[in-house]
């Protein structure tokens, strides 16, 4: 699993990539959609260290 500091640096990068992959070729392309996917991913695993943190 990745580190809290990773995670956040991850989701930027995959934001910015998200951005401009989807101003370029159509937020509804195939590539975008691929990149939102493992952007959601990523998001996911911050809120459940989140969320582990918690307890």
């Amino acid at each position: 699993m990745y580190a809290n500091d990773e995670l956040l640096v991850r989701i930027e990068s995959q934001r910015n990539k998200m951005t401009e992959v989807a101003l370029d070729k159509g937020f509804t392309s195939a590539e975008s959609i691929a990149i939102s996917q493992e952007l959601d991913r990523l998001l996911n695993l911050y809120e459940k260290a989140k969320e582990s943190r918690k307890i």
